[in-house]
């Protein structure tokens, strides 16, 4: 089999032309790719015009080390993070206090063992846990007793001196009489 040089010429000509331009896409394609990566890694300009030079300068090379020295999370993985933590931090603040010693209770819990102090009562009429300032259960909506149940209310009509003054001890006359 004789391979005719021109055509054995052309064949490589052709392959090398494919190759250079699929290094050359490659090479592009890892330049966007580094490029559109680095901008959910970090808000830092500086880095990520160093990232995408880095690549573009040292294309393979460059891309191992862009991958060995980007930021392990991106910005959304940071925040998801920061969330978590967030939420794991306000768990742990809502736990309940016992005001008497300071110990961690139950939110359910009518005193707290350590101390006896009183932190919630029960609702007389459906059973139910509520806070001690509490004068009305909001379950039920039953008035707590021993509470008050509303304001006193005074009448804008009355003027003060319709109203009758109680006596004070200054006004006892005995008071002024003894020395």
């Amino acid at each position: 089999m004789n391979f005719d040089p021109a055509v054995l010429k052309q064949i490589t000509l052709i392959g090398t032309g494919f190759a250079v331009a699929f290094l050359a896409a490659l090479w592009l394609s890892l330049i966007f790719w580094a490029f559109r990566d680095i901008r959910t890694r970090t808000r830092d300009n500086f880095m990520r015009v160093l990232a995408v030079v880095v690549v573009a300068l040292l294309f393979l090379p460059g891309i191992l080390i862009y991958m060995i020295l980007r930021p392990a999370r991106t910005l959304e993985e940071e925040y998801q993070h920061s969330l978590e933590e967030e939420a794991l931090l306000q768990s742990i603040e809502d736990l309940a206090i016992c005001p008497g010693c300071n110990r961690r209770v139950d939110a359910e819990w009518l005193a707290c063992p350590s101390c006896h102090t009183r932190l919630k009562k029960k609702c007389e009429h459906c059973g139910k846990t509520i806070d001690l300032p509490w004068n009305l259960c909001p379950w039920c909506e039953t008035p707590v007793t021993g509470m008050r149940k509303e304001a006193p209310v005074v009448l804008q009509s009355q003027e003060p001196e319709d109203l009758p003054r109680q006596k004070t001890l200054l006004d006892d006359d005995d008071f002024y009489s003894h020395p």
